[in-house]
Parts: C-alpha cells; sequence; structure tokens
C-alpha cells in the first residue's frame, strides 16, 4: 500500500510522460506496467512501429524538455504521396504554410525514452511484469495478477483500450457509466518495406497513400530508411481479410497463391519493393479498428481514465498519440492551478476534455474514408488545391487538417465545427469549376467568414 503516491496504471507513451509531469511537480508516483521493460526488450507488444507526431505532442514534449531531442529521429512528412491504380502519383501538401508538417516517430523509440525520463525523476518509481486486473471502485484499491494491492492518492488509469480500471468502472463500480465501442468494418495488416542500397526506396519526406476505393495502403517512413505499410481492407465480404485468407479468391485454394492475386491485382507499383510481403502477410496479425467513448471518466477522485482508456480512436487522423499528450498537459495545468485536489482536477477535466475527444474520435473516423476514397476524386484534388492557395495567400486562413494538426491552441471541438462548414463550402465550389485558378480568392475568404461566424 503506497497511500501518500499517485498511482499510475499503464507504462506506455502516455503513462510515461505523465509521470514525468507529476514529477516536475514534485508529486510522487508509482507506474505499474503489465508488459516486462521494453528498455530491455526487442520486443514491442505488436504494436505499430511507428505514428504521427505533431504539434500538439509537440507541445506536450516541450514542457517537459524532450521535444528536440524526439525530433532529432523522427522524419518529417510534409504531405501525402498519392499512388493512383494506373501508377501516376500526386502530391497533396498538409498545409499551405512553410515550416507546417507532421513527423514520423519510432513509438518503441519514444516510449523508452520516456521511461528512460521517468527512471532519472526521484519522485517516480516504475513497476514492470505487474498486471492491474481490477480497481475496487469503493476502497480506490488496484489489485494486480501477482496479487499486490494498492492504494494511493489517487490512481490514473492509461492502460489503453482494454483497460482493467474501466472495466471495473464499468462492471457496477460506477453508476450509470456509460460505455460505447463502435468496430469499423475493415481491419489492418503491417506490412514492410525495406531500405534500398542503405536509403529510402521511395520519396521519405510524404505519408503514402494507395487508395483502392473500399480498401487501401498507407506507407510511413522509419529513421532507419525503411517503411512501415499498413493495409486496412474488410474483415468480410469481397477483397476481405476473410476471402483473402480462406483462399476463395484464388481457384487453387493455395493462402500464398490469394495473397499474390490480391496484392499484384491492387498494388503492382510497389510489390518490388516489399520482398517478404508474402511473409508479413501471414505471419502479422491482423488487427481490429474502433472508437471507444465512455463516461464518467473518474470516480469521485478515487481514480481516473486518461487517453485511450478513455477515448480510443482510429488512427487516421494521425490524432491518438497526440491527443493523450494533450490530456497529460490538460491535467499538469489544472494541478498547477488547483494542487492534488484529486477531484476537483478530476471534475474539470473531464469538463475540459470530454466534448474535445469525441470531436476527434469523430473525425478520425470520417477521415478513414477521405484518405481511402476520397483522395481519388477530382472535387476532392480540387479542394485540397484551393485549401493550399488559401493558406498561402491569407495566414489566418486554416483548413480543417491544419487546425487539427497545427493549431495546438484551438480545441478539437471547434476545429471540427469551424472546420466542416468550411469543408462543405469548399467542396461545393469546387464541384462547380474545374479550375482552381478560375475562383476569387478574396470572394472565397468572404464566404469562409460568413460561415464562420
Amino acid at each position: 500500500m503506497h497511500e501518500n503516491r499517485v498511482t499510475i496504471i499503464g507504462a506506455g507513451l502516455a503513462g510515461s510522460l505523465l509521470a514525468i509531469y507529476l514529477a516536475k511537480r514534485g508529486i510522487q508516483c508509482d507506474v505499474f506496467e503489465s508488459r516486462s521493460d521494453i528498455r530491455r526488450s526487442s520486443v514491442y507488444g505488436g504494436r505499430s512501429i511507428n505514428l504521427a507526431l505533431s504539434d500538439r505532442g509537440i507541445l506536450a514534449l516541450r514542457e517537459i524538455g524532450m521535444d528536440s531531442y524526439m525530433l532529432s529521429e523522427a522524419v518529417p512528412m510534409h504531405g501525402r504521396m498519392i499512388h493512383s491504380a494506373d501508377g501516376t502519383l500526386r502530391m497533396l501538401p498538409y498545409s499551405g504554410r512553410s515550416g507546417e508538417y507532421i513527423n514520423s516517430v519510432s513509438r518503441a523509440g519514444l516510449n523508452i525514452a520516456l521511461l528512460d525520463e521517468a527512471a532519472k525523476q526521484d519522485e517516480v518509481r516504475l513497476f514492470f511484469n505487474e498486471q492491474c486486473i481490477h480497481f475496487d471502485c469503493e476502497a480506490g484499491v488496484a489489485e494486480f495478477w501477482s496479487g499486490r494491492k494498492v492504494r494511493g492518492q489517487t490512481v490514473i488509469a492509461t492502460d489503453g483500450a482494454g483497460s482493467a480500471v474501466r472495466n471495473s468502472m464499468l462492471d457496477g463500480g460506477v453508476d450509470g457509466f456509460r460505455f460505447d465501442v463502435s468496430k469499423l468494418s475493415h481491419g489492418y495488416k503491417e506490412l514492410h518495406i525495406p531500405p534500398a542500397n542503405g536509403s529510402f526506396a521511395m520519396e521519405k519526406n510524404a505519408l503514402h497513400i494507395w487508395p483502392r476505393d473500399k480498401f487501401m495502403m498507407i506507407a510511413l517512413p522509419n529513421f532507419d530508411g525503411s517503411f512501415t505499410c499498413t493495409l486496412f481492407v474488410a474483415h468480410e465480404g469481397e477483397n476481405s481479410f476473410e476471402e483473402i485468407e480462406s483462399g476463395d479468391y484464388d481457384a487453387s485454394g493455395d493462402r500464398n497463391s490469394a495473397i499474390r492475386r490480391f496484392m499484384s491485382d491492387n498494388f503492382d507499383d510497389v510489390l518490388d519493393l516489399m520482398p517478404e510481403y508474402e511473409t508479413d502477410f501471414i505471419t502479422n496479425p491482423t488487427g481490429t479498428l474502433a472508437t471507444v467513448k465512455c463516461f464518467p471518466w473518474q470516480v469521485g477522485g478515487k481514480a481516473l481514465l486518461l487517453g485511450d482508456s478513455a477515448h480510443a480512436i482510429v488512427p487516421f487522423y494521425g490524432q491518438g498519440m497526440n491527443c493523450s499528450f494533450e490530456d497529460c498537459r490538460v491535467l499538469d495545468q489544472l494541478v498547477g492551478e488547483m494542487g492534488a485536489d484529486w477531484e476537483n482536477v478530476f471534475t474539470r477535466y473531464c469538463e475540459l476534455r470530454k466534448e474535445n475527444t469525441d470531436a476527434i474520435a469523430d473525425m478520425a473516423e470520417e477521415n478513414f474514408y477521405e484518405m481511402r476514397d476520397a483522395v481519388a476524386d477530382p472535387v476532392f484534388l480540387r479542394k485540397r488545391e484551393l485549401e493550399t492557395k488559401l493558406e498561402q495567400a491569407y495566414p489566418d486562413y486554416f483548413s480543417k487538417y491544419s487546425m487539427v494538426t497545427f493549431r495546438e491552441d484551438l480545441p478539437y471541438s471547434i476545429a471540427k465545427r469551424v472546420g466542416n462548414a468550411q469543408d462543405r463550402l469548399l467542396m461545393d465550389l469546387c464541384r462547380e469549376i474545374e479550375d482552381v485558378s478560375s475562383l476569387d480568392l478574396n470572394i472565397v475568404m468572404k464566404k469562409i467568414s460568413e460561415v464562420n461566424a
């Protein structure tokens, strides 16, 4: 029992960052992680090996003094490189302003760096191979598979989408607890493009997308010159994982033959760069994609859900990690204002964050369909061209993507409301023209001001 310390469940990205924040406030923390110490392991639990770090996440790292360190091994991505089915390429910049881009970073590398920094803090103690299995919402006691029971000043659950603390709140621990899981019909499979002669085999400063109507593949660059590819395909039906893995896609019934046929039919332009794609397809698990929403996130100051345990989102806006880092930053600000008055801190935190995490969850699902379908749509391409021109010409104009990704001062809920209104307007304008240069940008900006009012 450690009643004079905060208990953090989960030493992933959010948990390790939060421990550093609290330690810098002089608050003692015990951090419990179900896995072994990844700093001493070559395996990282099957998670995606790279993530998109943008301004909201960078701001949190800057506040703990780690932004420059992490960005030194990140690969800047200035836009989406669209690989059409006919083999043509088109680069869609993320922003019309210089200096606005996202960064591909190693998930494991970032987690290791945060754990190393947390371990340097006198206030932090790290415990590995300690899986939380239950939280007693009335007594405020966290119970672990090892038999350990811990009651601290409070428990903060950063134990991900399968959170044991959240499940305890759901299973009668909190009256009126609302919980919803929305699963996409699509799953994902990770593939790999190795370096070519020690360098990148494709444009390195881009997020690559192969949109194929009802499915797609993306690729993010890694610091070592490789790319992590993620294939997003429906679980069932035509061109699905079920069809491919059952062999029904190929008359021979040979699984490898079905994989080869599917990949060559749809991604022939990149297969020469993926020598191990068949092995990767068979070896790597098929992941699921789901949005988790729940509330309330706290139990009378005894526990708080933070990050994916409170609001897991699909990865299509690249904001899962950035949103969780923003969670930590907002909670830290409230502790700075209110001290360790956990019930009031948590109440205010929930008031500030719930509508914003709901907003980014909704936008992430919407962006899946944009990435899969719309990036091949001529009207959408004209809209992106128009948005780029507007950002180049008007410093105070931000597209929805830019508001989410490059405006760390702007709540997600505002980015959603304003961005969706702008999107509807610009799509309507671009349906009526064939060439963006025919538009008077001053008139367009006047219309935007009207819909934003």
